[in-house]
């Protein structure tokens, strides 16, 4: 028997490939296959890079604010570059400093993209959550070469702060692989459900017209100068309109998180030889349900007629959870704050599994044909 162990992150607490070789720990002497898995979001670039035996590249970028600073993203050996824009434009980077939204850039993320086509990346895999921007990818075109020109024809260099004296486009000559983005979110750029208007006030937004009219300047003068119009697409107003700038500026498609890291690291073909599988995240609640890893791991589970356990730091009592694995367990004590809880994340999921050792190996018993 081969249990597969597809867990997502415990956030705070364990990273995905921790909190699956906790799980394999407690799982010893049974064989074990540790597939790490994430959404899209944080976590997205751990998961794939340990899953296919990729190594970290580390690049010279400018956060959010401007500040010298090192992002580093993974180089697979397929030719896949995998990177987080949170890594070079993060809310988390600058946490340190007031919010200053109208400065805030991507450009650090355009840097990364760029130093990952000069290692020779066949492929570009971006996740998009946890930005610290509205600026709709603005930064990140003049990182990539594209050149935003005022009404003398001068180049604009102080963006996205000055933006609102473009008045023309003009393409950069950088050749761009393929780009996918992991999102998982259905915003369109502008609008109620928008970038500005639904995410801007984390990012320290508060003259929400200034930033919707930017960002309606922007899909105005792509549409015009670059021939395309994704301002209404699902998508376009993730990570404070990063979605619409990779679509616009890089030929970009948007893809399912969980779809994607499936694909790249081959987890449907790996439970082909799994009598079980296992997986989980820091809660399973309602929330997981729709469209986070460990539902979606569940899902694939069944279609291959295997049984699925969740491992997760607490479990939601409800029988749309309760149908959706065959046993969840929760790891963390009732009475145990959680501080502590996710000190010793890793301890309680092993010894969660060490306790319930007897069901695993029942539900992993091979099943006569």
């Amino acid at each position: 028997m081969t249990i597969l162990i597809a867990m997502d992150k415990f956030k705070g607490s364990l990273t995905a490939t921790q909190a699956g070789e906790a799980v394999a720990r407690g799982l010893h002497p049974l064989q074990c296959d540790i597939c790490p898995i994430a959404d899209g979001g944080e976590g997205t670039c751990e998961a794939i890079v340990t899953a296919t035996g990729g190594h970290w590249q580390e690049v010279e970028i400018t956060d959010a604010i401007g500040r010298p600073a090192l992002a580093r993203y993974g180089l697979c050996p397929n030719g896949d570059a995998v990177m987080e824009m949170s890594a070079a434009s993060g809310l988390a980077q600058v946490s340190d400093q007031p919010l200053t939204p109208h400065l805030a850039s991507t450009f650090g993320t355009g840097v990364m993209i760029r130093d990952a086509i000069g290692q020779g990346a066949r492929r570009i895999i971006i996740g998009i959550g946890g930005s610290a921007t509205n600026d709709g990818g603005i930064g990140m075109a003049q990182a990539l070469g594209y050149r935003f020109l005022d009404a003398r024809g001068n180049e604009v260099t102080r963006l996205p702060d000055d933006f609102e004296q473009v008045v023309k486009i003009e393409r950069g000559t950088l050749p761009l692989p393929e780009i996918l983005v992991a999102c998982d979110v259905d915003n369109p750029l502008l609008g109620e459900r928008g970038a500005t208007r639904v995410y801007g006030a984390q990012k320290g937004v508060t003259d929400m017209p200034f930033f919707e009219a930017r960002l309606t300047q922007l899909a105005d003068l792509v549409q015009r100068d670059l021939g395309t119009d994704h301002r209404s697409e699902p998508g376009a107003g993730a990570a404070g309109g990063l979605g619409y700038g990779l679509m616009s500026f890089c030929n970009a498609r948007l893809v399912s998180g969980f779809d994607l890291i499936a694909e790249v690291t081959e987890l449907e073909a790996r439970m082909a030889g799994a009598t079980l599988v296992v997986t989980g995240e820091g809660r399973v609640d309602s929330q997981t349900l729709f469209g986070k890893g460990p539902a979606g791991v569940a899902d694939m589970a069944r279609k291959h007629g295997l049984p699925v356990i969740a491992v997760a730091g607490a479990v939601e009592d409800s029988e749309a959870v309760r149908s959706r694995f065959d046993e969840a367990y929760a790891v963390k004590p009732a009475s145990m704050p959680l501080a502590e809880a996710m000190r010793r994340g890793a301890e309680l999921i092993e010894e969660t599994v060490v306790r319930h050792a007897d069901r695993f190996r029942e539900l992993a018993a091979p099943r006569p044909a």
